[in-house]
């Protein structure tokens, strides 16, 4: 086998669309290009897109359903799309999502004889639980799910949590965990960034700044968060808590902050896309927010740890796994008062936030280096032994 391995990465949402899946995947084909593969991701196509990267793309036709789930879903039929990621004689598939990507991916394994791998990243039930109001629409999409993940080679998942769920489904086979890695570097913002901040967003500088990043649905606790720093307002402590992202539920999250009377406290940037000026939100902040058990990695938690920033998670949710109470992060029950008990005691002690945060630093953090690499290994070991299984059946 030689040193350069033809990999294809199948995703159902890409750049220019924003989600932790879609970075995921450009993240596994940046970083595999610049180990020296050739990398092909396969797509859906979006009106007027324009792909520059040092990877090929190929997007094939797809439609609008965006009064579902605000994207597009692709039609994996193309006879071009097909034609061109086969030219490319791929070695490997690894689909990130287990709809038409994963059906694409096995329509092209069987045509090109490779090995495919799937990620599991998401809780496709609490999804298709919001979309599909009709059971048996729903029961017939879990089937969808499971059956797709079934087909492939071998499963991944990026978090115990996870594996529990895609079980929960109905799913017979085996997985292994392999962890999301971050794209910030180890480190804190400087000191410029964080005074720039401070006075673009109205943040006192003596006063503790909360955090929020992520898609502003309700399903990601902020009922929780919103509810627990109204309560700990009423104790008499000041703050600002900064909610960075878009999201269908955004409008409604606004208003029930202002009902609440968190106008004041309450910032909502809408999506950042620049780095380092997320970067410098963490290091700003106190402590993430990040109450929510939809979640099956909690990308976001490991970003805010690269910035010595800890996080305040729930008990036995997927994105708490690795996580210690008062070691490297917090801890709490799924209610507004026990959030409101974390947020007093992070703004009575700050030298708990910051031993907090060094420990998340230490801990939790994984570069998307590291992760990719430890997947590049595990493709190889498909590879061999897909290749050893055709040769002996070939001598059969």
């Amino acid at each position: 086998m030689s040193d350069k391995t033809n990999i294809c990465l199948l995703n159902d949402s890409f750049p220019p669309t924003i989600d932790g899946v879609a970075n995921a995947t450009y993240n596994y084909a940046d970083i595999l290009t610049k180990m020296g593969h050739a990398v092909t991701v396969a797509t859906p196509n979006m009106p007027g897109v324009v792909d520059n990267y040092a990877f090929s793309v190929t997007r094939y036709p797809s439609i609008n359903i965006k009064k579902i789930e605000h994207t597009r879903t692709g039609i994996p039929l193309s006879y071009t799309a097909t034609r061109e990621i086969l030219q490319k004689s791929p070695e490997i598939f690894h689909t990130h999502c287990p709809f038409a990507s994963t059906v694409y991916g096995r329509m092209l394994r069987k045509l090109s004889g490779a090995p495919m791998v799937l990620t599991y990243h998401t809780k496709f039930d609490i999804d298709i639980a919001k979309r599909f109001e009709s059971p048996l629409a729903r029961s017939a999409a879990v089937k969808i799910v499971v059956e797709n993940c079934e087909a492939c080679d071998e499963v991944w998942t990026v978090s115990h949590g996870a594996g529990d769920n895609l079980k929960s489904l109905g799913f017979k086979g085996s997985y292994k965990v392999m962890e999301n890695g971050v794209d910030f570097p180890r480190g804190v913002a400087s000191e410029d960034a964080v005074r720039a901040l401070n006075g673009e967003f109205d943040l006192p500088e003596n006063v503790p700044v909360f955090l929020f990043v992520g898609r502003m649905f309700w399903y990601k606790g902020l009922k929780i968060s919103l509810d627990g720093l109204a309560k700990a307002k009423a104790s008499g402590i000041d703050f600002r808590m900064v909610f960075i992202g878009d999201g269908s539920d955004l409008n409604e999250v606004k208003a029930y902050a202002q009902t609440i009377g968190l106008a004041r406290e309450c910032i909502f940037t809408g999506a950042i896309r620049d780095r380092e000026k997320l970067r410098a939100f963490c290091t700003r902040s106190y402590t993430f927010l990040f109450p929510s058990t939809y979640d099956t990695n909690g990308i976001v938690v490991r970003e805010a740890s690269a910035c010595s920033l800890g996080s305040i998670l729930i008990r036995g949710s997927c994105a708490a796994e690795g996580v210690t109470d008062g070691v490297n992060g917090l801890l709490i029950d799924e209610n507004s008062d026990s959030m409101c008990d974390a947020i007093l005691r992070i703004c009575a002690d700050k030298e708990l936030a910051c031993t907090i945060g060094k420990n998340a630093g230490e801990t939790l953090y994984l570069s998307w280096e590291d992760a990719v690499a430890k997947a590049y290994s595990r493709y190889l070991e498909l590879i061999t032994e897909r290749r050893l299984r055709s040769k002996a059946a070939a001598n059969l």
